[in-house]
């Protein structure tokens, strides 16, 4: 009996809806979120999630947050992002709190539970964990849980439960994640030039899941073999400089959220000093410029200029956006020798 091969664009769409190599992780997640205490316990139970830039814990946490019995167990989902969580930020969510949780008082008769999800930016230590704490006890009903997540092993202490360390995945089921992206409801088996191309730029890209998403698109815009082998060339030529540099890989960089410079394929006299990165919320405006235009197309702004990278299509549904500029090869050689006693570095 032939054995018939899933629909790519099925895949696609299964990929879109679930967590994508990351079922054990999400699977602890969501059984810490179910999690009963017992009758009349005061302590909040609080889950660290430990991982570097851009693992996946948001996109984790997210998932976990979409099943049904999640979503039923809690009433609210509340998510916060901040560098040091101010006494002005810390009563403006007491306040936000209270007035939902009078609102699901009137409302239902239910068990009233809120989930907080925080998303440490920095290290934060223990005095100021102490006080986010005992906010969040005070403000927060009983049965309520805690998700921490950073890039920093220090938040582990702060859990009552065991904490969820993310590591990257395995080249494997990177390239079926980047696979399953760039060619949708394409058979690769079909397009088998194409394939071996795509798998070459997988490796170059070092399982990096936004510029996955970032490459697929770029790729699945230009289905066409001699664009696709001079991305190729292009990402190659652009690492190996910037290892040859530095001895560091662009993305390990971008981890650390220091200054690098990349090179735009259509203008190789040209670099894009990429100085910052970070998340926005729904209701933040987000640039209308990509990073595609401006590492893979003619767009030139003056100045330094903000670039949308990514933008999740999951709750919370953020942006990821990158303050950038663009400078001619001449002046950022001469800055790049500059840069290399700051720790910046040239791609």
């Amino acid at each position: 009996m032939t054995r018939r091969k899933p629909n790519m664009r099925i895949m696609h769409l299964q990929l879109a809806n679930c967590m994508f190599d990351r079922q054990m992780e999400a699977q602890l997640v969501i059984n810490f979120l179910l999690h009963t205490q017992p009758h009349g316990a005061e302590e909040l139970e609080v889950l660290p999630i430990i991982g570097p830039s851009y693992v996946g814990k948001s996109t984790l946490v997210a998932h976990a947050c979409k099943v049904e019995r999640v979503t039923d167990h809690f009433s609210e989902i509340l998510f916060l992002q901040s560098d040091d969580f101010t006494d002005d930020e810390l009563a403006a969510f007491s306040e936000e709190c209270a007035r939902k949780r009078q609102n699901h008082v009137s409302n239902s008769n239910r068990d009233i539970r809120f989930l907080v999800v925080v998303e440490l930016v920095r290290d934060l230590n223990e005095d100021a964990w102490n006080r986010l704490y005992s906010s969040f006890k005070q403000c927060v009903p009983s049965g309520s849980k805690i998700i921490v997540t950073s890039r920093s092993n220090k938040i582990a202490k702060f859990g009552t439960a065991q904490a969820l360390t993310l590591k990257r995945p395995s080249h494997e089921a990177y390239w079926y994640f980047f696979k399953t992206l760039t060619f949708e409801s394409t058979d690769p088996e079909m397009h088998p030039r194409f394939t071996c191309i795509a798998m070459e730029i997988a490796k170059a890209l070092k399982s990096s899941p936004i510029f996955a998403y970032i490459t697929a698109h770029l790729l699945r815009d230009n289905f066409n073999v001699h664009f696709w082998c001079k991305v190729l060339a292009f990402l190659r030529g652009s690492f190996q400089k910037h290892a040859s540099n530095s001895g560091e890989h662009p993305f390990d960089v971008l981890k650390q959220n220091r200054p690098t410079y990349f090179g735009r394929m259509d203008t190789p006299l040209e670099v894009c000093v990429l100085y910052h990165q970070y998340q926005c919320s729904t209701q933040d405006e987000v640039p209308k410029i990509t990073v595609q235009d401006v590492v893979y197309g003619g767009v030139k702004p003056r100045g330094k200029f903000e670039v949308l990278a990514w933008r999740s299509s999951i709750p919370p549904y953020y942006s990821y956006v990158g303050t950038c500029e663009i400078q001619e090869l001449k002046s950022a050689a001469v800055k790049r020798k500059r840069s290399m006693k700051d720790g910046t570095t040239l791609c």
